[in-house]
């Protein structure tokens, strides 16, 4: 069995193994970090050897540490990395070179209508009718998407969206709020197979599934990082926020979509959004001005040339091919558009 596992902001760790009797045999690890002690990997190895095959990743984790010299320096890998790539090998887990992965950019679209390809295309990809995809959006009208679990009135003040012609519209993943402004945000979708994080926490999937796009944010010169749960970070604030939703059917799929702040107006955005104390101080900050800190200021390039440095990077790293939204699909996508996202049983599902 062969897992793989990026440590976030590391290195590739890799993990071979066999299963006997249900315990973990013939364990070897390897990969392009660096570990002082040369023979610390064979205590790492050797700590793994004869672990229960049920043992979850923190477990196989403590056995590593109880077992590494005190001496031990690891740069790029931690112990949970090592026992995430165990788990992964357990579980079967596929790795991003497995796929021949597809890109679909598209001109401006409805907000609702977003909404609804997400829902599609993945169930799509769940079916094994659609290769894994990035699809990064272009907005046809401003909008706020409200997380699938979200108050509708405690999240949005009506006043202001009619003011500034914003469509509102409930996404199917949970998370918060989001302000869109065309020319003002950066949006896309990664459609999955759920092989691909296999062996992973919900939690670690984020991370997983975020790593391209900050060495993308890296090759422009953002120092970026992912900070847990569901948010893309620089020294000079948050830039992006994420959401999941996991689709059942077939091999089953992850939907895992992110929106980034190119250029917002902040003044406008708390016009629109009711965003409370309690939220801010979860962040750590007084003013929701603050907690978003756009990508035109910090790279001086156009937002075209982000979005064109974003897909280079990924098909430097994975490959990916043109791709569209097939003519059924569309048809289903504005079928989930007249019976649900432009609905206001669903947009309005929690008041």
């Amino acid at each position: 069995m062969h897992g793989e596992y990026k440590v976030p902001g590391g290195k590739l760790v890799v993990v071979d193994l066999d299963v006997e009797e249900s315990a973990l045999r013939n364990v070897r690890v390897a990969g392009d970090f660096f570990l002082e002690p040369d023979e610390a990997i064979l205590s790492i190895n050797s700590a793994l050897e004869g672990a229960p095959s049920s043992m979850g990743a923190a477990g196989l984790a403590a056995r590593i540490t109880a077992a590494l010299p005190e001496s031990t320096v690891m740069l790029g890998l931690t112990a949970e990395g090592v026992g995430i790539a165990a788990r992964r090998a357990l579980a079967h887990a596929t790795e991003w070179s497995d796929y021949h992965w597809q890109l679909v950019h598209m001109g401006p679209q409805a907000p609702a209508l977003h909404m609804a390809l997400d829902e599609v295309l993945t169930a799509e990809v769940a079916a094994g009718r659609r290769a894994p995809t990035l699809r990064v959006w272009e907005w046809a009208s401003p909008a706020v998407v409200i997380g699938s679990f979200q108050s509708l009135r405690n999240e949005v003040d009506p006043g202001g969206a009619a003011k500034y012609g914003m469509t509102v519209v409930r996404r199917i993943s949970g998370g918060g709020a989001m302000f869109v402004e065309p020319m003002s945000t950066i949006t896309y979708s990664l459609s999955v197979p759920e092989s691909l994080v296999s062996g992973l926490s919900f939690a670690d999937s984020y991370a997983y599934l975020d790593d391209w796009v900050l060495g993308a944010l890296g090759d422009m010169g953002i120092k970026a990082w992912y900070q847990p749960l569901n948010d893309i970070a620089t020294e000079a604030g948050k830039i992006a926020g994420a959401a999941q939703k996991r689709v059942a059917g077939g091999e089953g799929a992850v939907l895992h979509h992110v929106t980034m702040s190119y250029d917002i107006d902040a003044d406008k955005m708390l016009e629109v959004l009711r965003i409370g104390k309690e939220k801010l101080s979860d962040k750590g900050t007084k003013s929701a001005k603050k907690r978003v800190d756009p990508l035109r200021r910090q790279t001086g390039l156009a937002r075209e040339a982000v979005i064109e440095r974003m897909i280079a990077s990924f098909r430097n790293r994975h490959g990916l091919t043109q791709g569209k939204v097939t003519d059924e699909e569309m048809t289903q996508a504005e079928e989930l558009v007249r019976t649900k996202f432009g609905t206001e049983e669903w947009t309005a599902r929690v008041p």
